[in-house]
């Protein structure tokens, strides 16, 4: 008889230092006996490649979930606090209990779990990795959405992130409700 193998989740987080939009955590129990080829760092992957692999960890690993944290809660509590909480909601959707828990970072989430903060984590362990992906993809679509939404800040090619383009946006264009106040840009545009 086999020993049962440990159930582990993988949590990551996107989006800690956009300007505009929600911090999107992942939590992911992958299947041993179904290895998904490729994993990695999300952002050393293409968009393509991304897209397929989230297909593949959808598909074949034993559970996934998401969290988030939402614009006005990252002004209140503050984007770290916002990062934390988005992983305990995470881990609190996923169906049923791992066994353990690994974390991206150097942080954990408030758990009753066994947790685990693991500095690149997302490089080392495949379920971090996948829960990268799933959480890139998640919130890169999401970001493609607001472009729609608001034209002009041009949110699907850099995805809130402080770039020229969206500094000047900003200064012509104004603040939208997705942008996070309490980082300086958009809080010195206020003021």
């Amino acid at each position: 008889m086999s020993a049962v193998p440990e159930l582990i989740a993988g949590i990551d987080e996107v989006g800690r230092g956009p300007l505009a939009g929600p911090v999107v955590t992942a939590a992911v129990i992958l299947d041993v006996r179904r290895p998904i080829a490729g994993l990695a760092d999300s952002k050393t992957l293409t968009p393509a490649r991304r897209e397929v692999l989230a297909e593949a960890i959808r598909a074949r690993a034993l559970a996934y979930a998401y969290g988030r944290a939402e614009v006005e809660e990252i002004d209140r509590i503050n984007i770290l606090q916002a990062t934390l909480l988005a992983m305990q909601r995470a881990l609190e959707a996923l169906p049923f209990c791992p066994d353990r828990v690994m974390v991206d970072g150097n942080r954990c989430p408030v758990t009753r779990l066994p947790v685990i903060a693991i500095p690149k984590g997302d490089r080392l362990i495949p379920a971090i990795s996948a829960a990268s992906i799933l959480a890139k993809v998640a919130r890169d679509e999401e970001m493609r959405v607001y472009d729609c939404l608001y034209p002009g800040y041009g949110l699907a090619r850099h995805k809130g992130y402080p770039t020229c383009m969206h500094l000047e946006a900003l200064q012509h264009l104004g603040v939208l409700p997705i942008h996070r106040r309490s980082f300086a840009p958009v809080r010195q545009l206020l003021a």
